[in-house]
């Protein structure tokens, strides 16, 4: 008999460490090989930087570990538990009466089980309920992660882009600064007037405004990248990278989306489990409309009887199996059906926007790419155009057919244009970021 209720024990146990096994999926795939195309070594660790320091994603793992369990919590609820309390007894009994024979100090020491028999399945419907909203939390933590990396791959890029168009910048500066001393000496032979030399000294004041506001959203973007990596502030100044003219992506970006991508998108599935664990919600509360099942039994040890403790002299035991229905609950059972319907209803609503919103956010990503590629290749040609012509002005200068200031004009609509250049092939490679978080890292 003892062997039979060891073994029991150990069945139920294994059933629940089962359970749990099961029940932890791993999360989807973020296809981190996405971010090994670009030609960046720098890029790919920071990207592994992120994933084991980001506390943001650590706040994510530990809320799913919350939700995982809850779902061990309520699975216990369908076991048969069993409990035992110290008791003091002291009692009053007539003198003299040879019937009573029961100590007046005793020790009572009961066991206590108790099983609700799952006849309508609730509790079961409760658990599936729950392991819904546990993967529901695990396509959240993995929206979590999509973000993160999609954040940390637009600041690389940025802080790539503002190094180029800060040491872009510096060459407008000092072009600038030339043009500004040729300038004085026409003015002080008297060739030009005060007016056209105050101007240059404002578009060199300018330009180095232009310099300052880079280098601050510069500090801003190192900062934030630092904050991403789980860094302090302070060691972004230490952040190594490349460049960006050999940071370009490897592979092709598909022009067609398969439709069916759409749906492996987090926010999707996340709703889609909410969605599936309101319903479960929603048959949980009909069933709360029917009685209780339950049972409970008692095994009591005492020294009040003449018998030793643990004895069956001193000790007695009962069972007991019945139903239990609540009286005047009933508006309150109605009113949970209702809520539980009205939140089933707003999920599904919720669901629909979401996928509305997945299939436009898509479109969005392709449209944006596709049209800025074609912006790219446009400001490509342009600066192609005035290359030549700061080569004609090399050439003329060579030959003292113009002044060295037209030539540095010449030079500085060059470096605009590569600094617009360089814009352009910043948006275009973050546009790629922007469809592998729509896809949900499926890129």
């Amino acid at each position: 008999m003892k062997k039979m209720k060891f073994i029991l024990i150990v069945l139920l146990l294994s059933a629940q460490m089962c359970f749990s096994k099961n029940l932890e999926s791993a999360i989807c795939p973020l296809n981190i090989d996405f971010f090994k195309r670009f030609n960046d070594s720098y890029f790919e660790k920071y990207i592994f930087e992120a994933l084991e320091n980001n506390h943001s994603l650590k706040q994510a793992d530990y809320k799913s570990e919350q939700y995982r369990a809850q779902v061990s919590s309520q699975f216990s609820q369908e076991l048969p538990r069993l409990s035992v309390s110290s008791n003091y007894l002291g009692a009053h009994f007539p003198k003299g009466d040879p019937n009573f024979l029961l100590k007046r100090n005793s020790y009572i020491l009961p066991f206590k089980a108790s099983y609700e028999p799952d006849l309508l399945l609730k509790n079961r419907d409760k658990t599936k309920s729950a392991k819904k909203l546990y993967q529901a939390q695990l396509a959240n933590q993995k929206q979590a992660y999509i973000s993160l990396l999609t954040d940390v791959a637009n600041a690389y890029i940025n802080i790539l882009l503002f190094d180029y168009l800060i040491d872009k910048q510096i060459e407008i500066i000092n072009d600038k600064t030339q043009n500004a001393d040729f300038t004085k000496n026409k003015y002080n032979f008297g060739v030009i007037s005060f007016i056209d030399l105050n101007d240059v000294w404002a578009e060199l004041n300018t330009q180095k405004m232009v310099y300052e506001s880079l280098i601050k959203q510069q500090k801003s973007t190192l900062y934030n990248f630092a904050k991403l990596l789980g860094k302090s502030a302070y060691d972004s100044e230490n952040i190594e990278r490349g460049k960006l003219s050999d940071f370009e992506y490897q592979e092709t970006i598909p022009d067609i989306i398969n439709s069916d991508l759409i749906y492996e998108r987090p926010d999707l599935i996340e709703i889609e489990n909410k969605l599936k664990s309101a319903k479960i919600d929603v048959t949980v509360a009909k069933k709360e409309f029917f009685p209780n099942f339950n049972i409970t039994g008692f095994l009591v040890f005492d020294t009040a009887g003449m018998g030793n403790f643990f004895s069956w002299n001193s000790s007695f035991a009962y069972i007991l199996a019945g139903l239990t229905q609540d009286i005047f609950a009933g508006g309150a059972k109605i009113a949970n059906l209702k809520i539980k319907k009205a939140r089933f209803n707003e999920l599904m609503e919720e669901y629909q926007e979401a996928d509305l919103n997945a299939i436009k956010e898509i479109n969005n990503a392709l449209n944006m790419i596709l049209q800025d590629t074609l912006s790219e290749k446009h400001s490509i040609k342009q600066l192609e155009y005035e290359n030549r012509n700061f080569i004609a002005s090399k050439r003329k200068l060579k030959q003292g057919t113009i002044s060295k200031i037209e030539y540095l004009q010449n030079k500085n609509a060059l470096n605009q244009r590569e600094q617009l250049s360089a814009n352009a092939k910043a948006t275009r490679i973050m546009d790629y970021f922007t469809l592998y978080k729509a896809l949900g890292g499926q890129l």
